[in-house]
């Protein structure tokens, strides 16, 4: 095999852009089209909506085109398929593709339910040999991938102390009034931490661990037309005594994107996920709190240098776009299935940031903290709650 055919479900928004993506015809709006993958190809379309029937056809005449996604697995033009489709599906078709030898590269999050994450893990565990992957496109950041391995290197000493403000996703109440799904409990599952954050949920947690501990402020509706969460803070704390904080909104215009990991030996600042200064003490703070004198401090801080000698500065930057990290993951998926690459993002990861968001959102609803995982049936009953008094969709088993 020296390409593998992807077949689409879901022909939305991300859907087309990834059509464009792996035709080299387009790319989000506003950005040009990133090149297409080496080793990638489209292989099918599939959408339940005639008008997207009819557009797909239009544009991509000699692509297969299906109203019926396992028609689609089944049909032999495709060897791996991307879930661009409402959360509450991904594990649903994840699941039948792992039990019929479809590789699977799930969108994110990987569910909204961590019960249902859950099973498709199991389910995938068991099928070792099917390919399993989430669209985790900013583990592709080169920014990130190296602050990770500064962290894990342990060079700087444990983690104190992190927080990250990611408020750069402005959404109007016309951005929730393009599908009836959207913004719903029972369609989407949630607002902010099922749709825009998840990406930074994931980083987080792959950077910083995971937490043990959760308390959140979640506001529903926040200056939106809307019943699930936009404005939301959470606190957490991990197993090493270490605090953190995660804040995210969808009604600020300006935006910020800014994190911070405070260490024993120094400290990461990332901002807008482009640029990072890494600060490297030149003695831990342990070590200078049992031993300076508040004159040794006032000299050293009086200091022209960066820091006052206190320490030392690197700049890391990265550049590249969300087209190109969202093409760097297909690839390397595709690269996984014929070479055995190993997988940036595994589809197993998932779970970790659906954890998160359940821990959020049960406490901001039951005004308590709770532990990390927390358990998934309570989240589940708790879920149904609003589902039903919402009266949109049925509450799920």
């Amino acid at each position: 095999m020296e390409k593998v055919r992807f077949g689409l479900i879901g022909i939305g928004a991300q859907g087309s852009a990834y059509a464009g993506f792996l035709t080299g015809k387009a790319g989000f709006p506003g950005m040009a089209a990133p090149e297409c993958p080496p080793h990638c190809a489209l292989g099918a379309l599939c959408d339940t909506d005639p008008a997207k029937e009819k557009m797909c056809k239009e544009q991509y005449p000699d692509i297969p085109f299906y109203t019926d996604w396992k028609e689609m697995v089944a049909s032999g033009s495709v060897d791996a398929v991307i879930t661009t489709v409402p959360h509450y599906l991904h594990h649903e078709i994840a699941i039948y593709c792992l039990e019929h030898g479809m590789n699977v590269l799930v969108e994110k999050p990987a569910g909204v339910r961590a019960k249902d994450v859950m099973a498709m893990n199991k389910c995938a565990a068991e099928h070792p040999d099917v390919a399993f992957g989430i669209m985790f496109n900013q583990r592709t950041n080169k920014l990130y991938q190296k602050i990770k391995e500064i962290v894990a290197s342990g060079e700087l000493g444990e983690i104190r102390r992190s927080q990250w403000i990611i408020n750069t996703w402005w959404r109007p109440d016309s951005y929730y009034q393009q599908s009836a799904w959207r913004a719903t409990w029972g369609g989407e599952g949630g607002g902010v931490l099922v749709n825009q954050a998840p990406h930074q949920l994931d980083l987080w947690q792959w950077i910083c661990g995971i937490p043990t501990k959760v308390y959140s402020k979640n506001i529903n509706g926040s200056h939106r037309d809307i019943d699930v969460e936009n404005d939301v803070t959470i606190m957490v704390e991990f197993a090493n005594g270490a605090t953190g904080s995660f804040i995210t909104c969808t009604h600020d215009a300006i935006g910020t994107d800014r994190l911070e990991i405070d260490l024993d030996g120094g400290k990461i600042v990332v901002d807008d996920s482009k640029t990072a200064t890494v600060y490297r003490m030149k003695k831990t703070e342990d070590e200078m709190n049992k031993t300076m004198s508040m004159m040794d401090v006032a000299r050293l801080t009086s200091g022209n240098s960066a820091g006052g000698g206190l320490f030392d500065v690197e700049k890391i930057e990265n550049v590249d776009g969300w087209g190109y990290q969202h093409t760097t993951v297909m690839e390397n998926f595709a690269c996984h299935i014929i070479e055995g690459t190993p997988l940036l993002a595994p589809g197993s990861d998932g779970i970790n940031g659906v954890n998160l968001a359940n821990a959020s959102q049960l406490s901001a609803w039951t005004g308590r903290e709770v532990a990390n995982p927390v358990d998934p049936e309570e989240y589940a009953a708790e879920l149904n709650k609003l589902i039903a008094a919402e009266g949109k969709f049925p509450v799920r088993e």
